[in-house]
């Protein structure tokens, strides 16, 4: 990290690229400077073309926190290997937290419900199919799963998202981050968010435990600041006023930090083990 903040403030970048974690570590070291430490770095964070967040979900808040150091607002878009990138914030426009913008030139996108149906409104939740030139043809030697991966001819991305005033917003992969408790679905990735905002955690992923009740129960793996301490139920009493009772967590292991894979994407299955 030193290494990078002293080429930062050399004036080195003019484009900067990193997963959601990058910015969390930085947003955390550049807190635990001094004021004369922190200007220059953060100066030349601003005088940046571009700065770009990818290959997980960016929290809002942390878009927030940075954009409130640096002045820059995040570009956040959604991609993967088998269509490239289909969704982005513009480069000149809105940038809207929390959300992955809106399909790129040549990209279709739609949203498919559990049931089968299109959504046609906003606010309704359906996966993820997109259609376009840039999507791959096959998996190789793979012909089962290539077409169980399609659906007449629409790439099943396996991510769920929502429309909202003209922006996507994703909610999470349909096999770890929805959270199917007493008949409702919760998004793992909206319930980070808010816990997020706890002045003592500092990193959050929320996985569905199984329940013999619920089904499924929420539950939180957290890294906490340095020195702090949490328990359930100061959580869940923190959690009352800010997001609905039947997303509050029911269980919850702090850890020193969470297991993630080489792209620093957090590792839902193994999250699950810590339960």
């Amino acid at each position: 990290m030193a290494s990078v903040l002293d080429r930062v403030a050399a004036r080195a970048y003019s484009v900067f690229m990193a997963v959601p974690t990058i910015y969390v570590k930085l947003i955390q070291t550049l807190d635990s400077m001094s004021e004369s430490e922190r200007v220059p770095i953060v100066k030349s964070f601003s005088e940046m073309r571009l700065m770009i967040s990818g290959s997980a979900a960016l929290p809002a808040s942390v878009h927030d926190k940075w954009f409130e150091l640096t002045d820059q607002k995040l570009l956040e878009r959604y991609g993967m290997t088998e269509i490239g990138m289909g969704l982005s914030n513009p480069y000149e426009g809105e940038r809207r937290p929390g959300a992955v913008g809106q399909p790129l030139p040549g990209v279709e996108i739609r949203l498919k419900a559990e049931g089968g149906d299109i959504v046609e409104v906003e606010d309704e939740p359906g996966e993820i199919q997109v259609r376009g030139p840039g999507v791959f043809l096959e998996y190789w030697n793979r012909p089962k799963i290539t077409e169980e991966s399609f659906d007449g001819g629409w790439f099943r991305t396996g991510d769920v998202a929502v429309l909202e005033a003209g922006y996507y917003r994703i909610m999470g992969r349909q096999s770890v981050d929805i959270i199917k408790s007493g008949g409702y679905k919760l998004s793992a990735l909206e319930i980070e968010a808010a816990c997020l905002d706890h002045p003592t955690i500092c990193e959050a992923a929320v996985v569905g435990i199984p329940d013999d009740t619920w089904g499924e129960v929420v539950g939180l793996a957290a890294v906490l600041n340095e020195g702090e301490g949490l328990s359930l139920e100061s959580l869940r009493e923190w959690c009352q006023d800010r997001i609905s009772k039947y997303r509050i967590p029911s269980r919850l292991v702090v850890v020193g930090k969470l297991p993630r894979n080489a792209m620093g994407k957090v590792t839902k299955p193994a999250v699950c083990d810590l339960f």
